[in-house]
């Protein structure tokens, strides 16, 4: 066994830890969750579509299809998104953000970058290479 190896795992997996616990407090500030703010990305990354399936979303995000209803469902609530039925299959749903969720994204992208930013510097000399 490599100690090392384990204990610098350990390490990495720790301070994973803490940086999530970070984005959890500030996204609740900005009545955001990590998902939600991750779903605001993917939809507002998408150039070639006004658009995305919902099950298109779950699938980039490697989430399950009954989570991303119910924040889905939250975010449109929240008037963030917009949730319509696919002109091709009536089965599926597609979500559009509105200028409401781009205008919350927007707003909390910078504290976002100064958290990821802070938490780099911070640990710069104790990166895995």
């Amino acid at each position: 066994m490599d100690i090392e190896a384990v204990e610098s795992a350990l390490n990495l997996l720790r301070q994973a830890s803490l940086l999530e616990r970070h984005l959890d407090a500030y996204f609740s500030t900005q009545g955001l969750s990590q998902l939600r703010f991750l779903i605001l990305i993917v939809l507002d990354r998408e150039n070639r579509k006004a658009s995305l399936k919902s099950s298109d979303i779950a699938d980039r995000l490697d989430i399950s299809r009954p989570v991303m209803t119910r924040t889905i469902q939250a975010l449109e609530k929240a008037k963030a998104v917009c949730i319509s039925e696919d002109e091709f299959d009536g089965r599926a749903k597609v979500v559009s953000l509105t200028d409401c969720g781009r205008s919350i994204l927007h707003n909390s992208l910078p504290g976002y970058y100064d958290i990821i930013r802070d938490f780099m510097e911070r640990n710069r000399d104790s990166t895995v290479s």
